[in-house]
């Protein structure tokens, strides 16, 4: 408590002591004021005082009372459409758990590839890339769905945690599940919560995303990545036991304890299915992805796969709301206030000798790996995305490349750290992976995930025309 107190206090000091520092030259008082009252809100999202959703609404507060901008435009954040997308896929992701299908799928692929420590790695993997376009948590897919299955799967084949035995298999499975998770969660609009976020200050910046784009760009490059995780993580990290026969036979027993698909399991499936076909065909349907969203909820409580005690007890989603609407706002304020365009301006000045394309694979480079001093991918993209964007841009890169590479970043650097994204407090906290070799593995595998991106994903892009 203490030490969360000294935190708070430190947070009003940061946004203190830029609001009475002079604005710099070319920025407005407007803008310097909304700049301090901004980094105080991401320095207490990084920090952690009080939960994330205080602290955007703290920052809210703020701009209301010193009135750096008007009250209208202060709430402006909670009608923004894509708030409501990843709000609704949050309600649509507890259907996947209550109905228990989430699990059943999971149990499905390890039956049919479990056979092998690396079938049972892709069927894992396959799972979370099923999941992901419908639950935007990256937690609730590594801790509600996968990660009771490699652990019941680890005691099987007697792997423990905190123990040598974790590298018989709970090691492998860990690693490979949590990179998995990185890649699936850049791979879909509505697989991480700050990808929303991306596509608005995109859109902010001039540059429009739908979901179909979204995916397309990522598929090759994504593919590709989740086909070589268990690969590379089986030669760097090697389990121990090779053969896992009785893993099959594991799920196996506990897809007849669950018996046959339910009614509401398969009005969930049907739900899952629309939405996918919606939103992948937006632009040819006519269909809004936000649209979509409210169908799928809608369809699920007229069925009453969810119930309204569901959607209110959804903490997760209604605190998504409140940071997300804040963090959209006052990114456009900071936008339209002239600070994303004046740091680019200053920034290219200093790199003007260095060339564009060198310079920004230099940019690209410090915003992946900056992300060693963020525990939260939505911080580290409230604070540096648009920035580097605009930067990119005044710097000559063509919109069709530098937009998907810093989005799709925006999700990879979650791997080189424990708490760099959700999944990894789930999944490190298990205790399979020592510290030491989950940062080891991750900065390995993130100079893959970079070489992919930029290079297969950038011909990708180049073939599709982005660019």
């Amino acid at each position: 408590m203490r030490k969360n107190n000294i935190l708070l206090v430190l947070t009003f000091l940061v946004g203190l002591v830029i609001w009475i520092i002079p604005p710099p030259e070319g920025l407005s008082p407007q803008a310097w004021h909304m700049f301090a009252i901004f980094a105080a809100t991401i320095f207490g999202i990084i920090t952690h005082p009080l939960p994330m959703g205080c602290m955007a609404l703290i920052g809210l507060g703020a701009l209301a009372i010193t009135r750096v901008v008007p009250l209208e435009e202060t709430l402006s954040g909670f009608s923004t459409k894509v708030v409501w997308l990843i709000v609704c896929a949050f309600f649509i992701a507890r259907g996947f758990i209550k109905t228990g299908l989430g699990l059943r799928l999971a149990y499905l692929f390890t039956k049919f590839f479990g056979r092998h420590t690396l079938g049972l790695g892709y069927s894992l993997l396959a799972t979370d890339l099923l999941l992901a376009p419908a639950i935007p948590s990256v937690t609730a897919r590594a801790g509600g769905i996968i990660f009771p299955i490699i652990e019941s799967l680890s005691e099987v084949f007697g792997s423990k945690p905190h123990d040598p035995s974790s590298r018989k298999l709970g090691a492998f499975l860990t690693t490979v599940v949590f990179h998995s998770t990185c890649v699936t969660s850049a791979m879909f609009i509505t697989a991480m919560a700050a990808n929303p976020l991306i596509v608005e200050l995109a859109s902010n910046a001039g540059v429009e995303i739908s979901w179909g784009q979204w995916a397309l760009a990522a598929s090759v490059p994504g593919l590709l990545s989740l086909f070589l995780i268990p690969l590379l993580i089986y030669v760097i990290y090697p389990p121990v036991i090779k053969a896992t026969p009785h893993a099959t036979d594991f799920a196996d027993k506990e897809l007849k304890k669950m018996g046959p698909m339910t009614f509401q399991e398969w009005i969930m499936l049907s739900v899952f299915i629309l939405l996918l076909v919606l939103w992948a065909g937006g632009s040819f349907f006519g269909v809004h992805a936000t649209t979509t969203a409210f169908l799928g909820l809608i369809l699920l409580l007229i069925f009453r796969v969810l119930t309204w005690s569901d959607i209110r007890k959804e903490e997760g989603a209604w605190e998504t709301l409140i940071w997300f609407s804040v963090l959209i706002m006052m990114a456009r304020e900071l936008n339209e206030l002239g600070l994303a365009t004046w740091f680019g301006d200053f920034v290219g000045s200093e790199l003007q000798g260095i060339g564009g394309w060198p310079a920004f694979f230099i940019l690209s480079l410090v915003y992946f790996y900056s992300h060693y001093i963020f525990a939260s991918s939505l911080a580290h993209v409230g604070a540096l995305f648009t920035s580097f964007l605009i930067l990119s841009l005044a710097l000559g890169i063509p919109v069709g490349f530098c937009v998907p590479l810093l989005a799709y970043f925006s999700s990879l650097f979650g791997c080189i750290t424990h708490y760099g994204i959700g999944s990894g407090a789930v999944l490190f906290g298990a205790g399979y992976v020592p510290v030491g070799n989950w940062w080891k593995i991750g900065f390995l595998m993130s100079l893959v995930y970079i070489f992919i991106w930029t290079v297969i994903g950038g011909a990708w892009w180049k073939l599709l025309g982005y660019w």
